[in-house]
C-alpha cells in the first residue's frame, strides 16, 4: 500500500487526466456516454442517442470530439457501412491531483463540475429506484457521509486505504458468468468540508 508521500502510481488500464484531456471531457454528456461505453461495452451513436435523450447528431459530436482525443475508439469488428461503433479502451479515469500545472487547475475545476453533476443525476436515480429494489440490494445501499478532523497527510492516507479496497474488487469485475451478479457502483468523494 502507498503511504501519503507516495500517491497511487497509474495503472495501465487507466486514462489519466491533463489539462488538454480535461478540457475534451468536461462536459456531462462525454463523461455520460464514457460511463455508458465502460458499463454496458461497444455502442453506436443511435443507442447511445436513444439513452442520452439527444439526436444522433449531437451523439456523433461528442463521439467525435472523445474519439478524437483517443479517450474512446472504434470497434472495427462491428458495424456495417456508415454505422460506427465505439469502446472504451480503459477501465477507468483518474486527475492526479499532484501532477497538475497552474494551466490545468482552471480544467480540473470544469471537469469536477461536470462530473459532479453525473454523479448526482445517478444517486437520484438511485434514490427513486431504491423502494422498488429488492431488499438485499437495499440492504447493499448506503447513502452518507463521514466527517473527521485529519491533517492533509492522514487525509491523504485514508484516500489510499480506500482505494486498496476498492481495488481488490476490481478483480471480480472481469466477465463474471454469476447468474446473480449486478451493476454496483461505488461513488468516492472526499474533500476539506468548506464554507460551513
Amino acid at each position: 500500500m502507498p503511504s501519503p508521500d507516495q500517491p497511487t502510481p497509474p495503472r495501465s488500464d487507466e486514462l489519466i487526466l491533463d489539462a488538454r484531456s480535461m478540457r475534451v471531457i468536461a462536459h456531462p454528456v462525454r463523461i455520460r456516454i464514457m460511463g455508458i461505453l465502460r458499463k454496458d461495452g461497444p455502442q453506436n451513436s443511435t443507442s447511445l442517442a436513444e439513452r442520452l435523450g439527444l439526436n444522433t447528431g449531437a451523439t456523433s459530436y461528442h463521439l467525435r470530439q472523445l474519439a478524437d482525443h483517443g479517450m474512446i475508439v472504434e470497434d472495427t469488428e462491428r458495424g456495417t457501412g456508415r454505422e460506427r461503433w465505439w469502446e472504451i479502451p480503459t477501465r477507468s479515469t483518474r486527475m492526479i491531483s499532484e501532477d497538475l500545472d497552474e494551466s490545468a487547475l482552471e480544467e480540473s475545476t470544469n471537469f469536477l463540475r461536470a462530473l459532479s453533476l453525473v454523479y448526482s443525476e445517478q444517486m437520484q436515480r438511485a434514490i427513486e429506484a431504491y423502494v422498488s429494489e429488492p431488499l438485499e440490494w437495499r440492504v447493499a445501499t448506503i447513502f452518507s457521509d463521514y466527517g473527521f478532523r485529519l491533517t492533509a497527510e492522514e487525509a491523504t492516507q485514508l484516500i489510499s486505504e480506500l482505494r486498496s479496497v476498492l481495488d481488490r474488487y476490481r478483480a471480480y469485475d472481469s466477465d463474471d458468468e454469476r447468474d446473480d451478479v449486478e451493476q454496483f457502483h461505488v461513488q468516492l468523494q472526499a474533500f476539506r468540508l468548506a464554507g460551513f
